[in-house]
């Protein structure tokens, strides 16, 4: 049982390096580092704002963001992180950009300054939100 379980759990690490690609990939550290890293790379930031609760967040999240048409161009475009505005640095987040709604995606500049806003899960899905991202100067 326990070598299954250590299998299981060497699988589950492995898992993102095989995804990897596959899709939105998400910075892991915190926003003020993934502006330094959009700044370092001449990237834009895509913010996604969301919350543990949030149905459409999690649509957004298991079914939008995997595309990888989509992910093909945010990848290379913005630096993506994902936060929780509920948690950890989320509340600071959410007074300096105040959410309607969640989900909602913030496109910013690498100094932060909103360029774009999506409020709600993108009806037209991963095809929607990559049309929007294009149109982010």
């Amino acid at each position: 049982m326990k070598k299954l379980l250590s299998i299981l759990f060497l699988a589950l690490l492995t898992l993102p390096a095989f995804a990897e690609g596959d899709g939105v990939n998400f910075f892991e550290g915190s926003f003020r580092q993934a502006l330094a890293k959009a700044k370092k790379e001449k990237k834009m930031v895509m913010l996604d704002a969301y919350t543990s609760w949030c149905g459409p967040c999690k649509v957004l999240k298991n079914k939008v963001f995997p595309n990888k048409e989509l992910g093909a161009y945010i990848n290379e475009h913005f630096v993506s992180i994902g936060v929780d505005m509920e948690a950890g640095e989320g509340p600071a987040l959410a007074n300096m950009y105040p959410v309607e709604g969640y989900p909602t995606i913030l496109f910013l500049d690498a100094s932060g300054k909103v360029k774009k806003k999506v409020l709600g899960l993108p009806q037209g899905g991963a095809k929607e939100l990559l049309g929007v991202a294009k149109g982010v100067k």
